[in-house]
């Protein structure tokens, strides 16, 4: 008899097997598994984030193990969408993995911007497997002052006025 070390999440990862199956029998995507895309590919997506700046949007993205020219950036009617992929390489033909939770394959993030922003100015930068994405606000996006005159500018009513006591 051997003895297994007890995993608390394993329970969880149970339930998350079954509710991706659910959903993807729901969308037409089969029963492949957790994370199963074609040919036993682990589907992923990345975190990211997305920040504001009086002058820009700041979209980042966690990419560790991705290369940047894997990494492909469009801006199409207001839908940034940012795809690439992770390669699973193995190292050698005798190396035998018994677990891989690391996810793999093709990933696509679509984010929805308003329509006031600098196509043409957009900047993308990669450093340590994070992606920065800089999309510039338009002029006309961008927070204006607005001053508010004091009453200098009103004229006083002509006529006279009658105290609230004599009324």
């Amino acid at each position: 008899m051997s003895v297994s070390r007890w995993d608390p999440f394993q329970d969880l990862l149970a339930i998350q097997d079954e509710m991706n199956q659910l959903f993807g029998r729901a969308v037409g995507q089969g029963g492949q598994g957790r994370g199963q895309g074609q040919a036993g590919e682990r589907i992923w997506a990345p975190a990211l984030d997305i920040s504001e700046r009086k002058d820009a949007y700041v979209v980042t993205v966690e990419v560790p193990g991705v290369k940047a020219d894997d990494l492909d950036i469009t801006l199409e009617d207001g839908l940034l969408t940012i795809q690439g992929e992770r390669r699973f390489t193995q190292e050698s033909s005798d190396q035998q993995f018994h677990r891989v939770e690391r996810r793999y394959g093709s990933f696509r993030r679509s984010i929805t911007l308003p329509a006031q922003v600098q196509a043409e100015q957009i900047e993308a930068s990669f450093e340590d497997g994070v992606l920065e994405v800089i999309v510039p606000k338009a002029e006309e996006a961008k927070p204006k002052k607005i001053s508010v005159r004091s009453g200098g500018g009103r004229q006083p009513v002509e006529g006279t006025s009658t105290p609230a006591s004599e009324a």
